[in-house]
């Protein structure tokens, strides 16, 4: 049914009466509630302490999937190269894959802290699935200044279909997830880096032969981390073991593990029958012996400038290099990883660009994971 209302329209020296027509509805429409008064549930991403394993599993298979599918129609005319070497296509890829599960939904990517990775990773990933990527910088809005976080999550969450957010600290994320109406997926905050782990997995398997997605086929790995103990130290203690994964660990005295962070970690190895060992020293030559994969990240976090000089001094005989690894014995194809950016004080020339770094395979895979993350939390409510 259509009605009419009439306006007057003032033209030159006459007024005209124009008539204007629009599609009568018995209802108002519905105002976004607040999710405990819809009863909605939206699934949010703050760590992947929140997920279980075949949760966790079930991303790596769809992340592989949107890396071999993209990939193989990235380049077409890369075949006609002579020597050039690039994915083909794979006929066993499903239409799930080609399925473009952002088509018109709009996705904020809510950054008070500076990316490179994670932003670009982010954009694409949603632009691939046939969404907008919506950057919100802290200089572009409010984030809990001028405006309280809860504000700004019942407001952006009534605009937008997933919001990614890279915040300070965890109780900011947990704020919004708590107040949005939509998806929330955090993109990093002081605790957790659950997309960059993500990405390090897939990473490890994609090294490993014979190929395969199962993340069973990394059970009795031992992994060393030599460095500060921060988010990405408390993303692999929440999860690795968990896979069967052995952490080894070595930070300077003085920068002890996140209790609450290890007590989470224990918890989740008791509930998934996990076998994976985490052993804490404060000797990088002890962390590192026997070792399949080295990994380490930036000493100085963002907002810890002004104790730079304190750190440098205390993290001294902490720079991975190849006499670190010999003299603590780790193995000799041992590989190296690194969230980046990186600092040489952390690793030196030799070992970050060396045969065994694959820390550029690893930052690519944070466009695949957060593309699985993407297709699971905002295109379908569900891993």
């Amino acid at each position: 049914m259509l009605s009419t209302t009439f306006a007057s329209v003032a033209r030159k020296s006459c007024t005209c009466r124009v008539s204007t027509a629009y599609r009568a509805l018995s209802t108002a429409p519905a105002p976004t509630l607040h999710p405990s008064d819809s009863g909605l549930r939206p699934p949010h991403l703050l760590t992947l302490a929140d997920l279980s394993v075949p949760q966790i599993q079930t991303l790596i298979n769809s992340a592989v999937a949107f890396k071999k599918y993209y990939k193989s129609i990235s380049i077409p005319e890369a075949g006609k190269l002579e020597g050039a070497i690039f994915e083909k296509g794979d006929a066993s890829v499903s239409d799930e894959v080609k399925r473009k599960s952002l088509e018109h939904k709009t996705i904020a990517l809510m950054f008070s802290k500076r990316s490179t990775r994670t932003r670009v990773a982010s954009e694409t990933a949603v632009q691939s699935l046939g969404g907008h990527p919506m950057f919100l910088g802290s200089a572009d809005i409010q984030l809990g200044v001028n405006e309280s976080l809860y504000d700004t999550a019942r407001v952006v969450s009534s605009m937008v279909d997933g919001i990614m957010a890279r915040v300070g600290h965890h109780s900011e994320v947990e704020t919004l997830a708590a107040n949005s109406s939509v998806p929330v997926i955090n993109a990093l905050s002081h605790l957790y880096h659950p997309t960059q782990i993500l990405a390090d997995l897939q990473a490890l398997l994609e090294l490993r032969q014979p190929f395969t997605t199962d993340l069973s086929s990394l059970q009795g790995l031992t992994i060393s981390w030599v460095g500060d103990s921060n988010n990405i130290l408390n993303e692999m203690m929440v999860t690795y073991p968990r896979l069967g994964v052995n952490l080894q660990i070595a930070t300077p005295k003085g920068y002890d593990l996140d209790q609450e962070v290890l007590d989470r970690a224990n918890e989740g190895i008791k509930q998934e029958g996990g076998t994976g060992k985490i052993i804490h020293t404060h000797s990088p030559e002890e962390a590192v012996k026997g070792a399949d994969v080295v990994t380490t990240d930036t000493w100085i976090s963002m907002g810890q400038e002004e104790e730079t000089a304190r750190r440098l001094k205390d993290f001294a005989g902490y720079q991975v290099t190849k006499e670190l690894l010999a003299r603590g014995g780790a193995n000799k194809d041992a590989i190296f990883m690194h969230c980046l950016p990186r600092h040489e004080y952390e690793v030196n020339d030799e070992v970050f660009y060396g045969d065994k770094s694959v820390v550029f395979q690893e930052a690519e895979n944070r466009k695949w994971t957060i593309m699985a993350i993407f297709d699971a939390y905002f295109g379908k409510w569900k891993v």
